[in-house]
């Protein structure tokens, strides 16, 4: 991992350490993980260290938690904590017919951020969630008001619910994805709503949904 601060060597072996970690476990090592890894036998010193790297800005932390560690460098979208992940929401999209989305398609806007059980999200990078607006998707268990979490993706298996966008209207709708031929099926979960037929190269998935969140207000 390059980095363009001068750091210490210790300093060094802390970051790539943290980096090579999370890339392998996909959560932060704890103070004593990094003390063992970087041959520091004080607690202290790692804390040292690490608020040294805070304070450079290529790392952030949560004093609270023993594995509140998050790299500023990382390629990842997610905030990674001790109990969970916190997943970017990027607005609304549409279970019904669909709406302008550009920012979907170009550099989505993060609005708000949730947290997430491991259990729910194992692999947190390239996550993210969308409040879902309509009802086109009720028989999925999908309603409105519903946040729907997706992994960030551009191909899908017939049969899985994506959110799809369509170049050619400037929209973005959520549906179940199927490959006929030539032709892309989106089919919607509500016998009130009809499937959407584009050629293949009309539709370009987003990503696609690997959890349901249900609003119970």
């Amino acid at each position: 991992m390059s980095l363009s601060i001068n750091l210490s060597q210790r300093q060094q072996r802390i970051v790539d350490f943290i980096h090579h970690y999370i890339s392998e476990y996909s959560y932060p090592p704890t103070i004593r993980e990094i003390g063992e890894a970087a041959d520091i036998s004080s607690t202290s010193v790692v804390k040292y260290n690490l608020s040294k790297l805070a304070e450079f800005g290529i790392l952030e932390r949560d004093a609270k938690s023993s594995r509140g560690i998050r790299l500023r460098h990382e390629p990842v979208d997610v905030l990674l904590s001790a109990t969970g992940v916190r997943v970017p929401l990027y607005g609304t999209i549409t279970a019904g017919a669909p709406i302008m989305r550009p920012d979907l398609a170009e550099a989505p806007v993060v609005t708000d951020t949730i947290e997430l059980t491991r259990d729910i999200v194992r692999e947190p990078e390239n996550v993210y969630a969308l409040r879902v607006r309509g009802d086109s998707m009720i028989d999925a268990l999908v309603h409105d008001g519903d946040l729907v979490v997706l992994r960030s993706q551009r191909v899908a298996e017939s049969g899985e619910m994506v959110a799809a966008w369509l170049p050619e209207r400037s929209e973005t709708t959520l549906k179940y994805f199927y490959r006929e031929g030539r032709n892309v099926r989106l089919q919607p979960a509500n016998p009130a709503y009809a499937p959407l037929i584009f050629p293949a190269d009309q539709v370009e998935i987003q990503g696609k949904v690997i959890a349901i969140i249900r609003q119970l207000d």
